[in-house]
């Protein structure tokens, strides 16, 4: 990709945020890619949960394509009582400090899908575990969503947000309480391995207008740089709410579709929205690295 001068860098089509089948996604790494590249994005970054086991497959089939990429994860944290994502950007997915954090926050996922499984018999939803282990590909990491498709595919619920809103989330009787990593590490770990940490579609978590302040005051602190203005789970009202949050943080500006599958999200590869034109990319400071993959 021929890089454009800096009055050009909104036009990118960039998409930093999306799933393969290495964590909650459809698509192998590989086809991810081929479909990020179909759909024109021309700057990717792949973002699976807590996991880095992908990025190389990625890579090598988005430099033999000639697409920028570059290396991403999104490592799920434990704040105020919700679970928060926090995505990091250019990273080096080798880095030890990184990849020795990833592995405790994935240790704890066993014992909470024995967990989920054990709560949804005792609402007469059984085998609910191997059900769930099924449809992950990465037997290290059985996520709700996989929960969710089995029962789907059980014919329990008709799509995976109902299954969501009827069994999975606080209060239902699927959801477990877990504690993943804390804000402070989260961020320690990406800028550790050269990243830039940035927080995920801000406005899917359940905060209070107070608690909300405190994390970004908490992620700010810690050394996060950026937001993501324009994802897939936001509304219009929404972009334009953390478009001002960026503005007045000081953050830098992402955007992403937070692709899962077609048959699961709402904004396919690189169809988002784009972002205002006041507000500093994100890529601003990744193109570099991407162009170097």
């Amino acid at each position: 990709m021929k890089l454009p001068a800096a009055g050009g860098l909104h036009a990118i089509n960039a998409d930093l945020h999306c799933h393969s089948t290495v964590s909650d996604g459809w698509l192998e790494p590989e086809a991810l890619v081929l479909r990020a590249l179909a759909n024109g994005v021309q700057l990717l970054a792949l973002t699976d949960h807590d996991e880095v086991g992908g990025i190389d497959a990625a890579a090598e089939v988005a430099r033999a394509h000639g697409l920028a990429f570059v290396a991403g994860v999104e490592i799920s944290v434990s704040f105020a009582g919700e679970t928060i994502h926090i995505v990091g950007l250019g990273i080096d997915h080798r880095h030890p400090v990184l990849v020795k954090g990833l592995e405790q926050v994935r240790s704890g996922r066993d014992a909470r899908a024995q967990l989920m499984s054990e709560a949804l018999e005792k609402v007469g939803i059984r085998g609910a575990l191997a059900g769930a282990r099924r449809f992950a590909r990465n037997p290290a990491l059985v996520s709700r969503a996989h929960f969710a498709r089995h029962l789907v595919a059980s014919g329990v619920m008709p799509d995976v947000r109902t299954v969501f809103d009827h069994y999975l989330v606080r209060g239902k009787p699927g959801f477990v309480e877990h504690e993943w990593a804390a804000l402070d590490d989260a961020v320690g770990w990406i800028r550790a391995a050269g990243g830039i940490a940035v927080v995920a579609h801000p406005a899917r978590y359940r905060l209070s207008a107070d608690n909300l302040s405190r994390l970004f005051d908490r992620f700010v602190a810690a050394g996060g740089e950026a937001v993501e203005v324009v994802s897939g789970a936001h509304t219009d009202d929404e972009m334009r709410r953390f478009a001002t949050v960026a503005r007045q943080r000081g953050l830098l500006a992402s955007r992403a579709s937070d692709f899962h599958g077609e048959r699961e999200s709402p904004v396919d590869l690189g169809r988002c929205n784009p972002l205002p034109p006041d507000l500093e990319p994100v890529w601003s400071r990744l193109l570099p690295a991407a162009a170097s993959h």
